[in-house]
């Protein structure tokens, strides 16, 4: 199996589904995809908690130590994340870790950045920054911050939310690290993106919220005596 590091290769990117249970990560790898990350929001929402807040970072935790049995690379998003929370997701069983700044001191994450390498140089950092996330999106800033991280020593950057493709294509020609987008239906293709040089393109919370939206369309689907959609896994499938 190629390195976790290996799979983010700039024209040819590494599509990384999110999960928030272990069901949907091995149905994942069985239909071929060689890595899968985690979702804050998922994994927040499917046990009643906000997203965002840290609350479920040991939801995280214990999601990745189930998920590291299956042959996949794991990385874990630990939202603003901690040391000792990456430390952790490293002995769990993971093989990268999301970290985002949510537009805070870009100096404080970059220390962030170089305690974790400092302490886990094996596991590949993903630094996030929010420029474009939390609000409208100051391309200079992006790359300001991503430039930053990268020379604490982030494996790649990731920013989500960055959709124009002139904006993609600048900062992944001014950085030599994978960079990372969040897909949006709204956005570039995978294709594009490639073409554009990304390393990266993840699909953050679009799994789960998929999911949520079939799951209550196939409930009022049989209030209303229709069919419901064929296809599905069957129990034994998932109960493997």
């Amino acid at each position: 199996m190629r390195s976790f590091a290996a799979l983010h290769r700039a024209g040819n990117p590494l599509l990384l589904p999110n999960v928030w249970d272990v069901a949907g990560a091995r149905a994942l790898a069985e239909a071929g995809f060689a890595a899968v990350g985690t979702t804050s929001l998922g994994v927040a929402a499917s046990h009643g908690l906000p997203d965002g807040e840290g609350a479920a970072v040991d939801e995280t935790l214990r999601l990745v130590s189930r998920l590291a049995a299956l042959p996949v690379h794991v990385t874990a998003d630990l939202e603003r994340g901690s040391v000792e929370a990456a430390v952790a997701a490293a002995a769990a069983g993971a093989a990268g870790v999301n970290i985002e700044d949510g537009l805070g001191d870009a100096a404080a994450h970059a220390r962030l950045v170089r305690d974790v390498k400092r302490e886990v140089p094996e596991l590949f950092v993903n630094a996030r920054t929010d420029t474009h996330w939390l609000r409208r999106g100051d391309p200079d800033e992006a790359l300001r911050r991503c430039r930053l991280y990268r020379d604490a020593g982030a494996d790649g950057v990731f920013v989500p939310g960055m959709t124009a493709p002139r904006e993609i294509a600048m900062v992944v020609e001014a950085l030599e690290v994978p960079v990372n987008v969040l897909y949006s239906p709204d956005g570039p293709r995978v294709g594009e993106l490639a073409a554009l040089g990304v390393g990266r393109v993840s699909l953050g919370s679009l799994l789960f919220r998929a999911a949520l939206a079939a799951a209550v369309a196939t409930a009022a689907a049989v209030r209303r005596d229709e069919d419901v959609p064929g296809g599905l896994p069957s129990y034994q499938d998932v109960n493997g």
